[in-house]
C-alpha cells in the first residue's frame, strides 16, 4: 500500500486512505517522492486492458496484411506513448497537473480553451471504457446462463461506475494502490487468456491476408496514434508531478513510454493473429470489442476473464476521471477536485447508459470520437511539445497562476495556431460511420486528395497534420517568448495550495 508521500507503487502498508486534497496546486518539495521507475505502475495498469487485443481487429479492418497492420500498430503505439513521456517531463519540472503546465505556452486564461478540449476527451474515454466493461460483463453472464439482459447490464454498470468514481474522487493515493494490484492481476490473467486461445491462431489464414494501400496503412497508423498515446498525452504529467525535480528526464520519458507501451504491443500482436485467423471473430469484435473475445474461451475461465476485462478497463477509466477532474478545474471551474471528479462521473454514467442501451454502431461512433477530438488534442500537443523543447529551466510556479506574470494571460499566437491547425486537421479527416460528423473532410478536394470518397479519405491525415503544423509553427514563434520568460528573475511562489485564478 502506498501513501501520497511514498513512491508510487511502493509498499508502505498500514496508512489510512484519505481523499486527496491537492487540486491544481503545486506539489511541495516535502511531498515529492519516488523515482522514474515508479511511473511504470500507473501507466502499465492503465493500458493492460484486453481491449488491446481488439485493436488487432480494428487495424485489420483498414484492409491491411498482418505485417502492415503490425508495423502500423508498433509505430503508432511506440511513438504516441513517447510523446507522453516527453510531456511527463514537464510534471517533474513544474510539479503541477498537465493542463496547468500548459499555461506556460497558452497563458493563464488562454489555456482554458485546450483545457476544455482535454476535459471532453478524458470524459469521453472514461465513458467508453465504462461502457465496454459493462457490455463485457453482460456477455460473460449470458454465456454462463446467468442472464445477460438489461438487469445484468444495469448491475454491471453500477459496479463499474462505482469503482471508477470512487477511485477518481479519492485521488492519487488510492489510484496508485489500485494500479499496482490491477497490473499484477490483469497481467497474470491476460497471459492465461492468451495461452487458452492460442490454438485458435491459424498462421496460414493470417499470412494470406492481402496487403493494403499506402492510404490504408496511414489510416491504421493514425488510428493507433489516437487510440493509444494521443488519448493520454494531455494527462501525461499528472503523475510525474509527484517526483523530485532532480529525477532523470530520460528516466521519466523511458519509464512512462515503456510502462504504457509494453502491454498494448503484446496484446496487439496477439489480437492481429486472432482476428486474422477468423473473419467472423473480427466482425464480432467491431460490435462488442470485449465480449466477442469470450466466444473462444472454455466455460471455467469466463469469470476470470470478466475480472481481467473489468479491472483492465477500470484501470484506464480511473486515470481518465482523475485527469478529467483536473482539466475541468483548469478550465475555470472553482470547486474542490473531488467534486469535479464526481461531476465527471455523473456525465460518464449518462454516456455509458447511451452506449450500452441505445447505440447501435459502437465502432463507427468510437472512431468518429477519436479522430474528431484527436485533431485539436494533436494541435495542443504540438504547441506543448515545442514549448517544452525550447525551455531550459524549470517553470516559475507562481506565474503559472498569475495572469499578469511572465506567461501572460491570453497570448493570441498559440491560440490562433491551435485553431488554424485544428481547422486544417478537421478538413483532412472523414467520419462517414458517424452521421453527425459528415461535415469533416472539406479540404480533401481542394488539396487534390480525391475528396470525401477518394483514396485518402480514410487515412485521417488531419491528426498528423495538426500535430506537425502546431509543432513547427510554435518553434520559431515561441523561441523569443520562452527566452524572455526564462530571463526574468524568479517571482515569489504563491505558497502551498495555490488555486486557480
Amino acid at each position: 500500500m502506498t501513501h501520497p508521500h511514498d513512491p508510487p507503487g511502493s509498499g508502505s502498508a498500514g496508512r489510512p486512505l484519505q481523499v486527496e486534497a491537492h487540486g491544481l496546486d503545486v506539489i511541495a518539495d516535502t511531498e515529492r517522492r519516488g523515482t522514474p521507475r515508479s511511473l511504470f505502475w500507473p501507466w502499465f495498469g492503465a493500458n493492460v486492458s484486453v481491449l488491446g487485443i481488439s485493436y488487432g481487429a480494428f487495424a485489420l479492418g483498414f484492409g491491411l496484411s498482418f505485417w502492415q497492420a503490425l508495423t502500423a500498430g508498433v509505430l503508432g503505439i511506440a511513438v504516441s506513448f513517447l510523446l507522453c513521456g516527453f510531456v511527463a517531463v514537464a510534471g517533474k519540472r513544474g510539479s503541477a497537473p498537465t493542463m496547468v503546465l500548459s499555461r506556460a505556452a497558452y497563458g493563464v486564461r488562454g489555456n482554458r480553451l485546450p483545457s476544455v478540449v482535454s476535459w471532453m476527451l478524458t470524459v469521453g474515454w472514461e465513458t467508453v471504457l465504462t461502457a465496454l466493461a459493462t457490455m463485457a460483463t453482460a456477455t460473460v453472464f449470458g454465456s454462463l446462463g446467468w442472464g445477460g439482459g438489461t438487469g445484468t447490464r444495469v448491475a454491471a454498470l453500477v459496479v463499474v461506475a462505482a469503482l471508477t468514481v470512487v477511485g477518481g474522487v479519492m485521488g492519487f493515493d488510492l489510484i496508485m494502490r489500485l494500479q499496482t494490484w490491477i497490473t499484477l492481476i490483469t497481467g497474470i490473467l491476460t497471459i492465461v487468456y492468451i495461452a487458452l486461445v492460442a490454438d485458435h491462431v491459424h498462421w496460414s489464414a493470417v499470412d494470406a491476408l492481402p496487403a493494403g494501400s499506402v492510404q490504408q496503412f496511414t489510416g491504421a497508423l493514425v488510428f493507433m496514434v489516437t487510440g493509444f498515446g494521443l488519448g493520454w498525452v494531455n494527462a501525461a504529467a499528472d503523475y510525474s508531478r509527484y517526483l523530485p525535480r532532480g529525477s532523470s528526464s530520460r528516466g521519466v520519458i523511458g519509464w512512462t513510454a515503456f510502462g504504457a507501451s509494453l502491454a498494448p504491443l503484446v496484446l496487439l500482436l496477439f489480437g492481429l493473429l486472432l482476428a486474422g485467423s477468423s473473419g467472423t471473430l473480427s466482425k464480432a469484435i467491431a460490435a462488442d470489442p470485449i465480449g466477442a473475445l469470450t466466444t473462444l474461451l472454455p466455460t471455467w475461465f469466463l469469470v476470470p476473464f470478466a475480472v481481467v476485462a473489468v479491472l483492465g478497463l477500470v484501470g484506464g477509466a480511473v486515470l481518465d476521471i482523475y485527469s478529467s477532474g483536473l482539466a475541468l478545474l483548469s478550465a475555470g471551474l472553482r470547486v474542490p477536485r473531488y467534486l469535479a471528479a464526481l461531476f465527471d462521473g455523473v456525465l460518464m454514467i449518462a454516456g455509458a447508459v447511451y452506449i450500452v442501451f441505445f447505440a447501435d454502431d459502437f465502432l463507427g461512433q468510437f472512431m468518429g470520437f477519436l479522430t474528431t477530438l484527436g485533431v485539436p488534442v494533436a494541435a495542443w500537443a504540438g504547441v506543448m511539445l515545442a514549448d517544452l523543447a525550447l525551455r531550459r529551466r524549470d517553470y516559475d510556479e507562481g506565474d503559472l497562476f498569475r495572469p499578469h506574470g511572465r506567461y501572460g494571460d491570453v497570448p493570441l499566437l498559440p491560440l490562433l495556431l491551435t485553431l488554424a491547425a485544428t481547422a486544417v486537421g478537421w478538413g483532412l479527416v472523414t467520419n462517414t460511420a458517424a452521421s453527425w460528423l459528415t461535415w469533416q473532410g472539406y479540404l480533401l478536394e481542394p488539396f487534390g486528395l480525391g475528396g470525401r470518397t477518394g483514396a485518402w479519405a480514410y487515412a485521417n491525415l488531419g491528426v498528423l497534420a495538426a500535430l506537425a503544423l502546431a509543432f513547427l509553427g510554435s518553434l520559431p514563434a515561441g523561441r523569443s517568448r520562452v527566452r524572455s520568460q526564462e530571463a526574468q528573475a524568479p517571482d515569489p511562489v504563491l505558497g502551498e495550495g495555490v488555486l486557480n485564478p
